[in-house]
């Protein structure tokens, strides 16, 4: 039985500022069945209101409760810890981050930096690290694809710098942690056991999803997904798909 369904962005929605084929109607169709849907995306370069926007130009109405993203778990992180931010993130993404108390302790936040990514800005966050500061990685993603479908470097390899050079570990805010997932089925009131991630990443979306408890994960051979990852990592996809109107076939006729 599936109560809730997951649904990656990038990769599978869209690509670009264009929808995939049919992932307009297959998610009114999942809509339509009753289903709860959270899009769940590591995007660090985009603000939850930028998602949002850019979710309605394609065609789909979203709520900001139905969106997750890694800086809401940064946030409430920061804020429980009483830490302030040394940001090491993109430009639009600055403003997630404002209007948190903070202390004296610090914390070293990373996303996509993108340009802003280096030497100084880096060797500042080994400094923050190596005086006592926490290391929070809102995505540990290798790879993303741009818009020109080319992969390029996504903050996994520099936050895995900075864990080498400080000798610290980074707590990881966005996919593929645990607590990523439990945040978003929570507010599903869905069971991991329950529920189903559809993504076209098969290490972080679906071995990901898998790792953190919930009952079925889906790899669609779009976006990032080349062939022959669905061989690469364990545990496997559930199911390996064309696209998201396949993926929603699936759950349709899994779902009671």
């Amino acid at each position: 039985m599936i109560s809730g369904v997951l649904l990656d962005l990038a990769g599978v929605i869209y690509e670009g500022e264009e929808p995939l084929p049919g992932a307009v109607d297959a998610v009114a169709r999942l809509r339509d069945r009753g289903l709860p849907l959270r899009f769940v995306t590591n995007t660090t370069r985009l603000t939850k209101q930028m998602v949002k926007k850019h979710l309605e130009r394609l065609g789909l109405q979203v709520q900001n409760s139905e969106i997750f993203t890694p800086a809401q778990a940064a946030r409430d992180w920061l804020s429980k810890n009483n830490r302030s931010p040394y940001l090491l993130v993109h430009p639009n993404f600055v403003q997630e981050f404002q209007g948190i108390p903070g202390g004296d302790e610090r914390a070293v936040v990373v996303g996509d930096a993108g340009d802003a990514f280096s030497y100084a800005t880096l060797n500042r966050a080994f400094r923050e690290l190596i005086e006592g500061a926490e290391l929070l990685a809102l995505a540990e993603n290798r790879t993303f694809e741009d818009a020109e479908g080319c992969l390029n470097l996504d903050a996994g390899p520099f936050v895995k710098a900075l864990e080498f050079a400080s000798q610290r570990n980074a707590i990881l805010m966005g996919k593929p942690s645990r607590e990523f997932f439990a945040s978003a089925l929570a507010h599903m009131r869905c069971p991991p056991e329950k529920a189903v991630m559809v993504g076209d990443d098969a290490e972080v979306d679906v071995s990901g999803a898998l790792r953190a408890g919930l009952g079925h994960a889906l790899l669609v051979r779009t976006g990032k997904y080349r062939r022959g990852d669905e061989q690469r990592f364990k545990p496997p996809a559930t199911a390996v798909v064309d696209d998201i109107q396949a993926a929603t076939d699936w759950i349709v006729a899994h779902y009671r």
